[in-house]
């Protein structure tokens, strides 16, 4: 599965790591991604991944 939300389309991000000797080297930032049961117009359910940013925005906006 790919790590993106469903919603937003927010994906993975690189950079570095930086030790206390002030070495780089790469690394990966993930989404914080979380499933959730969403019900569709016609009554179904169905599981989304989304970001955990994108769930709290929902949940502020309804």
């Amino acid at each position: 599965m790919a790590r993106r939300c469903a919603i937003t389309g927010k994906g993975p991000m690189v950079g570095n790591n930086v030790s206390h000797a002030n070495n780089k080297t790469k690394r990966r930032f993930l989404p914080n991604l979380r499933t959730v049961r969403v019900t569709l117009e016609d009554g179904t359910s169905q599981k989304i991944r989304i970001a955990a940013s994108t769930l709290r925005t929902m949940k502020k906006n309804s």
